[in-house]
């Protein structure tokens, strides 16, 4: 089929868009999800040793990734033996599942409701499906800019790099965009769930953690490049993520973070609460404007004008091929 590429990307940017993920539809990352906690309390019950809990972390890894992407290319092999249409929806549907921009624009949707209805008990609570840090005490000022930084960390391994994993395997005939999407989202569904520095995960998890900085590496910096540009003011954004993303301990997240507070003007990051344990995360951006529910939707705008590009640059190489 001519452009199958091309109509796979865009047909799961516009599934994306307009459906996102229903609750009641089972999603790829459940299952992911369901294996990791199996894999994890077995290793837990097999192995004591930091040794061995750090080679079942390297076994949980490569396993769950390169097995999530062998599973992708498998399902769109066999779509393509039964009929070339049912290869596309099917890879395009599985393809939008990679992509979190609808769901981030509803749950932004979902708490800024509640603020601007002026129930902040509810806002509360209904942040606290999409952030880890304690939400029962927080002020209106602290849901926007606890829902701020959700959207702009998200919107790197979310949105942008499942996307550009895509671009990438649809460069390739023989891989397709879905395995390596597949294959990043096992990637970072990992990193949330087992990849902390912190007891029981600190050597099981310590390979997931390092995996999904490194796949995310690049895409990050594509997004400051993209952001720099739409800001006008490329040089500001730059300085400000050099100036301030170092300070935060992942490697990509604090770039993500500063590149939209520099392109808004506004600071994010403070002290955050998680179980009643105090943790501070070092300031980005400037505070020259207190963060509005208007930063939340610009941020989710420049997140699609960002999307939007990557996906004409990738169709424009498709046809220059």
């Amino acid at each position: 089929m001519a452009y199958r590429e091309e109509l796979v990307l865009l047909l799961a940017a516009l599934l994306d868009y307009r459906i996102g993920d229903p609750w009641n539809w089972w999603h790829p990352v459940q299952g992911m999800g369901w294996l990791i906690t199996q894999y994890t309390q077995l290793a837990f019950k097999a192995f004591n040793s930091a040794i061995a809990l750090r080679l079942a972390g390297v076994g949980l890894g490569l396993g769950l990734v390169l097995g999530s992407g062998l599973i992708g290319w498998l399902i769109v092999f066999g779509a393509k033996q039964i009929h070339p249409f049912i290869s596309l929806a099917t890879e395009g549907i599985l393809l939008a599942s990679c992509f979190a921009g609808r769901s981030l624009r509803d749950a932004a949707n979902e708490v800024l409701q509640s603020l601007q209805s002026g129930d902040l008990q509810q806002a509360r609570s209904r942040l606290s499906r999409y952030v880890g840090r304690d939400t029962e005490n927080l002020s209106e000022a602290e849901i926007l800019r606890a829902m701020l930084e959700t959207v702009t960390e998200n919107a790197t391994d979310g949105v942008m790099a499942p996307l550009f994993y895509a671009i990438a395997g649809s460069l390739m005939p023989a891989i397709g965009s879905l395995p390596l999407a597949l294959g990043y989202k096992a990637a970072s569904t990992l990193d949330s769930m087992v990849g902390y520095r912190e007891p029981p995960y600190t050597h099981l998890g310590w390979f997931s953690a390092k995996l999904d900085d490194v796949l995310t590496w690049l895409p990050c910096r594509l997004v400051v490049l993209t952001l720099s540009i739409l800001s006008g003011n490329p040089c500001h954004v730059w300085y400000v993520c050099w100036r301030d993303a170092p300070q935060d301990l992942s490697p990509n997240s604090g770039w993500s973070e500063a590149a939209y507070a520099a392109t808004l003007g506004v600071q994010v990051g403070g002290t955050n609460w998680y179980r009643g344990v105090a943790k501070h995360k070092p300031l980005l951006g400037n505070a020259t404007q207190a963060i509005a529910p208007d930063h939340i939707f610009t941020a989710l705008r420049l997140t699609r004008q960002c999307f939007l590009i990557w996906l004409a640059i990738a169709v424009l190489i498709h046809w220059l091929q």
